[in-house]
Formats: C-alpha cells, structure tokens, sequence
C-alpha cells in the first residue's frame, strides 16, 4: 500500500561487525533472561499450557514472533536507534520478578517477563519499533494466566450464567430441570458442575483468537470491538445450549445416551461451534460496514501493514540523524538485568530462619471433649501441595449429635514460588465445591475476650452434600482471612523479616439434615476455638 512507504530515505545498514555484535548482545541478554525466568516458564508449561484453559498459550509465542517476521522490512530500519526509557522499564520489570519470587506470586513472574521482553524491544529500536510490534507484544498477555482465586471466581460466575441458561432453555422446551447452584437435577441425570463447564474451558483461547480477528478485520474500531467482547457471550450460549440439549436427551432416550452425548459434545467441539458463530458474526459486519461505506471486499488487511506512515517516517527520520550503530541502551540494560537477575537469585536462595517448632507428629489428638483419628493423604497430593509438615485427623466429641470435624493444618517453612499455601478458594473448586456463602466470624464466642480472632466461616456446597468451614491463614504473628493480604504479608516480611513460613488451619464438618446449621456452627466453632489456642508450638509467631 502507497500510504505506508516512508518518504524518506532509509539510513545506511549498520557495518558488518555492528550487526554481528548486536545480533550476539541480543541473543546473549535472551538466553540471560531465559535463565532468569527458566523457572517460571517450566511452571507456565506444565501447570497452564497443558490444558484447555491456557492451551493456546503454546501457539501464541509463534504467531507473535511471525507478526514481527512479516514486519522486519519496516523493522530493520530502527536496529541500533534504542531508547534510554528502556532503562527504567527493565529496572520496573525486574523489580516485579522479586516481588513475584518473594510474594510466590508466579503472575507477578510471568507479567515481570512480559515488561522485559518490551524493554528490549525498546533498547534494540526504540518507542517506534515498541510501537510496529505492539500488537504481537500485547498479544502475549493472552497466555498469562489469571490468579487462582480469580481464575476461580470469574469461571464459577459464568459457570453459574451458563447453567442458568441451560435450565431456561430446558423449560422453554417442556422438559423438567432443576438448578441447584452448578448442579443441574434432570431427575434420572444429576449434572454436576465440572460437566457443566466444559464448554467453558475454551473461552479463554476463544477470546485470543477473536483478538487476533479482531486485529486484522477491514472495519471501524467499533466492529473489532464487538468481535473481542462477542467471544464471550458466544462461549456461555454455546454451552448453554449444550446442556440443554443433555436435558432433551436425558427426556427422550434416556440417561445413557446423554452419557455419550458428553463424551462427543466436549470443549473441543463448542470451540468450533465458536469459530463458527465468530465467522458469521464477521460476515455480517463485513458485508453491512460495506454497504453503507462502498468498502472493498478483503475481509482482513495485509499482514504487513502498518498502522500508519508517520510511525514509519518517524522513525526512519529518527534513525537517519542516529550516528549510533551498537544499541547502547541496551547494552546499559543488559546490565540492569545481570545486576537485579543475580540479586534475585540471591533472594531466591537465602536461607530463611524462621523459629523452632515441633513436629505435627506430637500434635495432640485428645483435644479437651473431642478424640482425634490420624489420617494421610496419598503422595499424589503431597507432591502438589509441597509442604513441609501437615496434621490431617478426624475428630469426634463422644456422645455427641454433630458429625465428626475434619482437622487440616498445612505448615509451610518457606513460601517461595511454587511452594506456598493453597487456599480453599482455588482447590476445592477443583473438585466440583462451590462457595454457597462466606463471612467472618470471631473464633472466641466469649464476649469478654479482647480482640478474638476473626477467620472465614464458608459455607460449601457439591451436588445435595453440604459442609461448613472456618478456615484462616496463620502468618507468623498475624490470623489472615484474604488472600491478597497473604500476599502482601509474603512480600513485606521477607523484606522486613526474612521470613515467610505460615500455615492454613481449616476446619470442616458435613452438615447432617438432623442437625441445624446454628448449632453446628456453634459446635464447630468452639472446636476450632481449641485448635487455634494448641496451634502455638506448631505454627510459630
């Protein structure tokens, strides 16, 4: 296209041993970062990227690298024209890999690694090569994956919509349904909730992917607008309308064809019914934006295109008056990044000294009316929890009406990344629990205690069973009900204090039919009362 040849004259190439020497820097501060964030990367693959929620976030990478590869004729023009503002961006992105290592917040890690690959890209061309290459820059956001406990949250709530509309659909159709939070009774079929979401769990590689439509659709801005945001709603009628048509199975042939359905019916194929919806959708704004304004019958711009020729002749304008042909600015940060790398490294590897304590293995299981069972979990998930002492014991007061209390407390002596407390929030969703209900409440039920501890008092619910649970985050001096506080907490006393040991206490009991949830709570309460007055030689201040 005419409109995005520079003007003027490109600079003469840089000399043969500049380019070898930027060529090596480049690649020498590309394998310094790999090394740096190697850890967080390993973590990205296998914990994120090898399932569906996050499985684009394979393909991503390449198809940025090959939106800059059709562009290198606009790029190579800026090699060697780095900017000095890539200093404090390098500085900004290090500064939040520390905070990640020392908060154990991998998403701090990941977003930390984002900010450094722009920075480079600021050292090696500058504010006008950030900007030619920032699309594919922003579009490896899409592989960062949320937090746990929002991912969690966010996916229960369109869990939540998408059941709902299934149900309605049921209705409408004649066919008896009835929704209990995720858990849809078609009275011979109960689908629970992680059945119900399955069509979800390709929304966000759904959303990336009208991103990219979006990106390179022929129309006004606010067509690739409604692209982006449709994905979503696409994704919720979709799987919506999959289980209703479960139900209408489940009401014409029976519980064991809507068994096969679900085998067959699985993401995979909401996420094509998706592409297709997206399709249609591009067609019809395609054809009406060019019926009013007389366009031209390419759906999508060249890949090559620039967004506009200033871009270009300013930078090329900025290169021809550059006499440099080494990228200093990248030089200097690349030796931000070696310095801040190795002391994180250093951070990383400290050596914590958090007091003595005793061993789970003398805790108590005659705690004063309630006698306590030992219980185990399997290695399998020991070796995801990665803890260093846990208690896991049934106990049941003798006598008494309410059912037995499940005790677990998780010991952590140092929470680096990749090894710190798993928070009820992010696990038992996991598994088909959902939040029914949550709120504070104080352990200590005597009015005339000051300052008892206040911790979570949740509600779970999966399918018709029901369990209540106090649960809270026993970090060093300080009882914690929020998640990002525990967090904070991580980061401020690894500063501070140089340390980060902790644990979870939480305590859990079905709630039997014959027993009413007041007294149940009040039963439990007073049991985690007791847990929370033993926890001191174990849980250290």
């Amino acid at each position: 296209m005419s409109d995005t040849q520079p003007s003027a004259q490109p600079p003469t190439p840089v000399n043969a041993s500049g380019s070898s020497l930027l060529l090596m820097a480049i690649g020498g501060l590309l394998l310094l970062v790999g090394f740096l964030y190697q850890d967080s990367l390993i973590f990205l693959f296998n914990m994120w990227w090898n399932n569906e929620n996050y499985g684009h976030g394979l393909f991503v990478p390449a198809i940025a690298l090959y939106l800059i590869w059709v562009k290198r004729h606009h790029l190579l023009p800026l090699l060697g024209v780095g900017s000095w503002w890539a200093i404090p961006m390098l500085t900004a992105g290090m500064a939040i890999l520390m905070a990640g290592q020392l908060s154990s917040l991998y998403v701090l890690q990941h977003l930390s690694l984002w900010i450094v690959l722009g920075g480079i890209i600021l050292g090696v061309m500058g504010f006008a090569g950030l900007r030619l290459t920032a699309f594919p820059w922003f579009l490896l956001l899409t592989t960062i994956p949320l937090p746990a406990f929002l991912f969690q949250g966010l996916t229960t709530k369109l869990r939540l919509i998408s059941s709902t509309l299934g149900v309605g659909c049921l209705q409408l159709m004649g066919v008896s349904a009835y929704q209990d939070g995720n858990v849809i009774d078609l009275g011979p079929l109960q689908l629970q909730v992680v059945e119900a979401c399955s069509g979800l769990q390709y929304i966000f590689p759904l959303m990336t992917l009208a991103l990219l439509c979006a990106y390179f659709f022929q129309g006004a801005l606010w067509t690739r607008v409604v692209i982006f945001s449709s994905s979503i709603p696409i994704a919720i009628f979709i799987n919506g309308f999959r289980i209703g048509i479960i139900g209408l199975l489940v009401d014409t042939f029976g519980q064991g064809a809507a068994k096969g359905f679900l085998h067959f019916f699985e993401g995979w194929v909401i996420f094509l019914l998706g592409l297709v919806l997206l399709g249609i959708e591009m067609w019809l704004l395609h054809t009406c934006s060019r019926q009013s304004e007389h366009k031209t019958s390419n759906w999508f711009r060249a890949l090559d295109e620039v967004p506009s020729s200033q871009i270009l002749q300013t930078s090329v304008q900025s290169a021809a008056t550059s006499q440099r042909t080494i990228p200093w600015p990248l030089f200097g940060g690349a030796a931000v990044i070696l310095i801040l790398g190795l002391l994180s490294s250093n951070l990383e590897a400290g050596k914590e000294n958090p007091p003595p304590r005793q061993s789970f293995l003398d805790f108590p299981l005659t705690l004063e009316q309630w006698t306590g069972t030992p219980l185990t979990f399997d290695q399998i998930y020991l070796d995801a929890l990665r803890l260093d002492d846990y208690i896991l014991a049934e106990y049941q007061e003798p006598t008494s009406p309410f059912p037995p209390i499940n005790l677990y407390v998780a010991y952590y002596r140092s929470q680096s990344a990749g090894q710190s407390i798993h928070s009820p929030q992010s696990c038992l969703p996991g598994g088909g629990w959902v939040f029914a209900s949550q709120v504070p409440v104080a352990l200590n039920a005597h009015p005339q205690s000051e300052n008892p501890p206040v911790v979570n008092l949740a509600i779970i619910k999966k399918g018709h069973q029901r369990q209540l649970m106090l649960y809270w985050f026993h970090q060093r001096h300080r009882i914690v009900t929020n998640e990002y506080l525990v967090k904070w907490y991580l980061l401020w006393d690894a500063l501070t204090q140089g340390r980060t040991d902790g644990a979870l206490v939480r305590v859990m009991a079905p709630i039997p039919s014959i027993v009413r949830d007041e007294d149940l709570t009040e039963h439990v309460r007073e049991f985690a009362t007791v847990v929370h007055s033993t926890l001191d030689p174990y849980v250290p201040q």
